[in-house]
Order: C-alpha cells, then sequence, then structure tokens
C-alpha cells in the first residue's frame, strides 16, 4: 500500500491530468466496497479516513469538482456507514448540535447584502460543522476492534504520504526559490501553506505514535523515514500551526499512553521517545540550513531581518476581536451563517473569511453558538471519564481544538479526527469474551 501512493504521488507529478480520474475511481471503489460488505468491518469509517486524509493534495492537484467536495464525500460514507449498522441512541446530543446550525441560515437571509453569494458563503462555512456532526454521529459509541482502529489510522495516512512525494518532486530544494515568511508557496507546491502544514502534521503525529505503538524493528525504520519526510515538508511551509499542532499531539498521546506501560515496556519506550526527538531535531537543522536560518525567525516570531514583530498571530487576533464584537451586538441570534467575512468588511474594510471556528460560531450562531461548543466540548469529555480505552482520545481532541482555532474548518479533518476521540476501541487479544457494554448498544 505505501509503494501503491509512493507510486501515484510521483504519477500525478508527471501527468496532473490524471487526478481527476484517481479521485473518481477511488471513490467509485470505496462506495462499491461499502455497499457490498454492508459496512461490516467499518469500510466507511476507512474510506471516510482515505478521504479526509487525501482531501488538502485533491484540492491541489484540481481533482475535486466542487472545494468542498472532501467533507462532502466524508459526509456521504459515514451516512452510508450509518445506513448499513446505525448509530447509538446516545448519539442525541451531536443531533442537537447538528439542530443548533440551521437557524443561522434563516438568519442571514435577513442581514445578508445584496452581494452576498447565498449557496456558496453557506456551504463554505457549514460543510466543514455538519461534517464534525456526522462524524460525531457515526463514532460516538462506537465499538471497534484495535486492528480495524490501526487500519483506520494508516487509511488516513496514506494519501498524505503520496502528497510529500509529490511536493518532494515539485519543490526538491529551496536554493532557488523565494522564501516568504507569511506561508512559503514555493514549497507547497503554489498550494496553501496553512493547510500544507496541517496536513503534514497530521502525518508527523501519526507516524510518531506508530514508532511507539508498532514493535517491528524494519516498520519502524520506515516510519522513521517518512516522518524525516513529512515533518521537513511541514516545516518549510513556514506555516507553523500544524507543526505546533503535531508536537503538542504527540505530547498527548504520550500523557496518555506512558504511564498505561510495565516496567520493562517503559524502558524500551524511553528509548523510542529519544529517537523521535533526535528525528525531530534533525528535521530542524536540516530546514534551517535549507532555509539560512530564516524558519528559526518564524517560529521565533522575527521577519526576514532578524527583527521581533508585534503580532505572533499574524493578524487572527484582529479577526477574532471582529467575531467577538458581532457576537456582543448580536448576542441572541448570530449575524448569521457566512455573514462574518462581509461584516468584517464592513467594519475593517478587510474581507477576509474566519481563521477561528470558535469565534466564527458566537458571532454567527449568537447563543445557540454556546450551547454548541458546550456540547463539542463536554460531551467527549464525560465519555473519556466513563471509558478511559482509547490513548488517542486526548491527541484527537487537542488536533481538533488546535487546528480550528489556527485554520477554521477550512479542511474535513479536523471534524474528522474529532470523531474519532469518540470511538470505543475494543482489545480483542487482551479481553476475548468479557467486554465492558456499552450502555446503549
Amino acid at each position: 500500500m505505501l509503494l501503491l501512493h509512493l507510486g501515484y504521488g510521483f504519477l500525478i507529478y508527471v501527468f496532473p491530468s490524471l487526478a481527476k480520474i484517481i479521485l473518481a475511481g477511488i471513490i467509485a471503489s470505496f462506495l462499491f466496497i461499502i455497499i457490498d460488505r454492508k459496512n461490516r468491518g467499518n469500510e466507511a469509517l476507512m474510506a471516510a479516513a482515505y478521504i479526509a486524509g487525501g482531501e488538502v493534495f485533491f484540492r491541489q492537484t484540481s481533482a475535486v469538482i466542487f472545494y468542498e467536495t472532501g467533507k462532502y464525500a466524508v459526509i456521504i460514507f459515514l451516512i452510508i456507514g450509518m445506513f448499513f449498522k446505525g448509530a447509538s441512541s446516545k448519539t442525541v446530543p451531536f443531533w442537537i448540535y447538528l439542530l443548533i446550525l440551521f437557524p443561522g441560515v434563516v438568519m442571514v437571509t435577513f442581514t445578508m447584502s445584496y452581494e452576498f453569494e447565498f449557496r456558496k458563503q453557506v456551504a463554505f462555512n457549514l460543510a466543514g460543522p455538519v461534517c464534525l456532526g456526522v462524524s460525531a454521529l457515526y463514532c460516538y459509541y462506537k465499538k471497534i476492534k484495535k486492528e480495524d482502529f490501526q487500519r483506520v489510522l494508516v487509511m488516513l495516512l496514506m494519501p498524505v504520504i503520496a502528497q510529500a512525494v509529490y511536493l518532494l518532486f515539485y519543490t526538491p530544494s529551496l536554493d532557488d526559490v523565494m522564501i516568504s515568511f507569511s506561508g512559503n508557496y514555493a514549497s507547497t507546491g503554489g498550494f496553501g501553506p496553512n493547510q500544507i502544514s496541517t496536513i503534514m502534521g497530521l502525518a508527523v503525529f501519526l507516524l510518531s505514535t506508530r514508532l511507539f505503538t508498532i514493535k517491528n524493528f524494519k516498520i519502524n525504520i520506515i516510519d522513521a523515514l517518512l516522518l524525516i519526510m513529512v515533518g521537513y515538508r511541514g516545516v518549510v511551509s513556514f506555516s507553523r500551526g500544524g507543526i505546533v499542532t503535531a508536537i503538542l499531539c504527540v505530547i498527548a498521546f504520550l500523557i496518555l499512553f506512558y504511564f498505561k506501560q510495565n516496567d520493562k515496556t517503559i524502558k524500551k519506550l524511553n528509548l523510542k521517545i529519544i529517537g523521535v526527538l533526535v528525528i525531530f531535531i534533525s528535521v530542524w537543522i536540516f530546514s534551517s540550513l535549507e532555509t539560512g536560518g530564516l524558519i528559526g525567525n518564524r517560529y521565533t516570531n522575527r521577519n526576514a531581518m532578524g527583527q521581533m514583530e508585534d503580532d505572533i498571530t499574524t493578524g487572527r487576533v484582529e479577526l477574532i476581536e471582529t467575531e467577538l464584537s458581532a457576537f456582543y451586538h448580536h448576542p441572541i441570534t448570530g449575524i448569521g451563517v457566512g455573514k462574518g467575512k462581509e461584516y468584517r468588511e464592513e467594519q475593517l474594510g478587510i474581507g477576509i473569511a474566519s481563521h477561528n471556528e470558535l469565534s466564527r460560531l458566537l458571532a454567527e450562531h449568537g447563543i445557540l453558538g454556546v450551547f454548541a461548543l458546550c456540547i463539542l466540548i463536554f460531551v467527549p469529555i464525560t465519555f473519556w471519564f466513563k471509558f478511559k480505552n482509547n490513548y488517542y482520545f486526548l491527541a484527537f481532541v487537542a488536533f481538533w481544538f488546535m487546528t480550528i482555532n489556527h485554520s477554521a474548518m477550512r479542511i474535513a479533518l479536523p471534524a474528522f479526527v474529532y470523531g474519532l476521540a469518540l470511538l470505543y476501541i475494543v482489545d480483542e487479544k487482551k479481553n476475548p469474551v468479557h467486554r465492558k457494554r456499552l450502555a446503549g448498544e
């Protein structure tokens, strides 16, 4: 599978027009497998994982029909999966969450201007939250074997590897390119550095955890080499969010994983942690050399001349302030879905879409946005304290929270990963007969 994705990453670089055909074939194949097997092995979740992991690559190579194709595909796969296997009776909070989103659509019909692009703005701002709701409906209280869960993570990872190969051939060296501090398009194949950084950050996290959880030396070596490749591509994007998120997620994973191990395993784990640190440091040193030390300036909030910048958030605080102002002036109803960009243009003269999903929810949905956030935060916490069987829980929630705070829900990935945090993972090797029964099964 790895060789296949290394190959098709290179193939799309050589023949870009094949991207649409490959994506169409992937979606058709997944649909056939899900329907043929009636989702008995959670094939719908694996298909959704693959699309969520590959969405940025498909956008970059113009394989998608609509900009939000990735989110639509994730939603459709999971709905088909629920058609065959259903959803838990405990998913009521997430049904409420989905219902909360739609009064904002009605509200914007009263607040929009003549120039407002209703379909485009509503789809752009609601596709991500709806994708999250559907992911949560599918995953909440869903039992999944540990082996199948690992397959889901592999499906999430594979298209990112293909994209990293594509970028490797697109920009093999930074020696002859112009580096931009606001986001290095030269190293990201001309596509959004923020999204590239996010997806490479996810791969850094997944490959790091594979080094801790998989006890196979040959596979560990392969994963270490892949970690170096994706880590480098993420760092030289000059977009800090994805890499910082990846590091925090690795730490969050280790917090839950480390203290569940016995003394013998901890000694081996300590060596692996040192190995991962060596890889991270090596990637940083190589990236610094490739960029002439400029990457260090970027991560320490300095400009190309080494002077300290005033705003570490690169203008995001100002965007949040306008959305909080909108919530302050319209606390009950909000300003309506998609109105945030237009509201910001009216207030600041700058028509920029939100980079923060939390403040966008408050501004556009008002008090209902507060209820939505309470559901998204407190339901997973309650679930975790009840079962505590998913080492990835804290890391997945951290990935969702960090990503929506620096790039909102521009891609399906944070929404899908949020859903993965709600899975009930069953290790049948440890407990083949007696398993804790989930309420509502």
